[in-house]
C-alpha cells in the first residue's frame, strides 16, 4: 500500500505543479483576450471607428450640399442688393411673392404633380 500511496502522492504533486504552471498563462491569456475583444468590439473599438467614419463621410456630403445651396442663395441675394440691383431678378421675385403676372405674360396651367406612392392618384 505504501507504494500505491507514494504513487498517488506523486501524482497529486505533479498535478498541483502543472496546475500552478498553467494558471499564470491562462489568466494572462484571458486578460489579453479581454482587451483584444474590446479593442475590436468596444464603444471605441475598430468597428465603432469604421461606423463613425461612415457617419462623418455622410455628414461631410450633406455639408457640401448645404454649402453649395448657401453659395447659390448668396449669389441671388447679391443680385438683389441696392448697390447692384438686377431688374430682372427684382421683377421675378416680386411676381413670385405677390402672385402677379404681366399683361403680356402667357400663363400655362399644369396639372397637379402626382406622387408615385399616392393611393388616391391611382383611383
Amino acid at each position: 500500500m505504501t507504494m500505491l500511496q507514494n504513487l498517488t502522492d506523486s501524482l497529486k504533486r505533479a498535478a498541483k505543479s502543472a496546475l500552478r504552471q498553467a494558471i499564470g498563462p491562462a489568466i494572462g491569456s484571458c486578460v489579453v483576450a479581454y482587451f483584444v475583444y474590446y479593442a475590436v468590439q468596444g464603444d471605441r473599438g475598430l468597428l465603432a471607428m469604421n461606423h463613425l467614419k461612415a457617419e462623418i463621410a455622410t455628414a461631410e456630403s450633406v455639408l457640401d450640399q448645404v454649402k453649395a445651396e448657401r453659395e447659390r442663395m448668396d449669389r441671388r441675394a447679391q443680385l438683389m442688393r441696392s448697390d447692384h440691383l438686377d431688374r430682372d431678378m427684382l421683377d421675378e421675385r416680386a411676381r413670385t411673392m405677390l402672385n402677379l403676372s404681366g399683361p403680356r405674360d402667357v400663363i400655362i396651367a399644369l396639372p397637379p404633380a402626382q406622387v408615385e406612392g399616392d393611393a388616391s392618384a391611382e383611383k
